[in-house]
């Protein structure tokens, strides 16, 4: 049977850290701000597992020229509201400096269940991701995109870094928070799933125990969405640009457009094992676009500027429909400006050369990230 064509809609989550205006220190969000916010942006907004976090999504987007609007309306206002409690929002995957034991959680019901059950795991997630969430009407054509999209997730985690430090240190890593969120069950790569059937089999099997309540629980890095017809891409960190948060929604939506044009024509995107898979995973979690992917076709590293410069080819003909050029560009302005992570270490490294003492230079990293939150608005 003839599967007609996905409406491939945008929709965009992202998680921001809320800080003291002054010291920049964490900070919980009063509940007069989460109401100021819920008055100004209803159901868009919400708290999030610990006090000093705020959720926020877009509606369903046609593009990414709605999707743009839609986030700087969400950023701006968080930011407004926010300042009224001398606070500022960081979209950033983690706080440079901050300790997770010194965070209170959110009192929610869905949130002392979590703790309940990962325990000390739960305590950890000091961390802050974005989902792209695309629309994919059919559900086996969901599960069929995600088992090729999967290839994909390391080049766009490449591209997102932004958890270079970790209370006070240089992990060494461009995304630590993957690494801590990996310590959470059913995370990682998704599995390779036959079809919608089996996926829900899966899922019932596991519910059917009592272990989970829904698919909710299930936080693979792609994975079909449980309150929508999309599947979502979680394996990004926060981008601090607003542009460069577009840059990779646009490139997650052009590949399950290209994947879907492959099988109007009887082809698809070679699946490969998750343990290779895994390994390019790593290496954009460790090296972002430093070190190159392995290219499996080819059996090599490839450097990811040729990577990139692939994809774009790859990519021209879905971007055009979906009128994502420029975004898709944008993928050359994160190479040249090097990821969030990057930018972070040279601040510091800068503020270091400057005579700044380290606390100085990650004052100074962290100022330098709320600027890159308001240069978009």
């Amino acid at each position: 049977m003839a599967i007609s064509e996905p409406s491939f809609t945008l929709g965009i989550e992202e998680e921001y850290l809320l800080v003291d205006r002054d010291g920049f220190d964490l900070a919980e969000a009063p509940a007069k701000l989460m109401e100021a916010l819920r008055a100004r942006l209803g159901d868009q907004v919400s708290p999030e597992f610990l006090r000093c976090q705020v959720e926020v999504g877009t509606r369903v987007c046609a593009n990414i020229a709605e999707a743009r609007e839609e986030l700087r309306n969400l950023r701006r206002a968080v930011a407004e509201e926010a300042a009224r409690f001398d606070l500022v929002p960081l979209a950033v995957s983690c706080h440079p400096t901050a300790d997770w034991e010194d965070q209170p959680r959110t009192d929610k019901e869905r949130y002392e269940v979590i703790e309940h059950d990962l325990a000390a795991v739960a305590r950890r997630l000091l961390i802050s991701g974005m989902h792209v969430h695309v629309g994919i009407e059919d559900e086996n054509l969901r599960i069929d995109l995600m088992n090729q999209a999967t290839y994909f997730l390391p080049h766009l985690l490449a591209m997102s870094g932004s958890s270079p430090f970790w209370k006070g240190h240089d992990t060494g890593l461009m995304s630590y928070r993957l690494t801590v969120f990996d310590n959470v069950p059913r995370t990682g790569l998704p599995p390779r799933l036959s079809d919608w059937s089996e996926y829900q089999r899966s899922i019932e099997a596991i519910v059917a125990t009592g272990a989970i309540e829904d698919g909710s629980k299930i936080w693979w890095d792609m994975r079909p969405s449980v309150r929508f017809p999309t599947l979502e891409a979680r394996i990004f960190d926060n981008s601090p640009r607003l542009e460069h948060t577009l840059t990779l929604a646009a490139f997650t939506q052009c590949i399950l457009r290209h994947l879907f044009r492959l099988r109007l024509k009887n082809q698809r995107w070679r699946i490969y094992d998750a343990f290779l898979i895994g390994e390019n995973r790593w290496r954009a979690q460790r090296y972002g676009m430093r070190e190159g992917l392995i290219d499996f076709g080819r059996g090599e590293l490839v450097p990811f500027p040729e990577l990139l410069e692939e994809m774009l080819e790859l990519f021209a003909e879905d971007a055009e429909a979906l009128g994502c050029v420029a975004e898709i560009e944008g993928g050359r302005d994160i190479l040249a400006q090097g990821s969030s992570a990057e930018r972070q270490r040279r601040v510091f490294a800068d503020e270091v050369a400057a005579g700044a003492t380290r606390e100085e230079a990650f004052r100074g990293v962290i100022l330098s990230l709320i600027e890159e939150y308001r240069a978009d608005l």
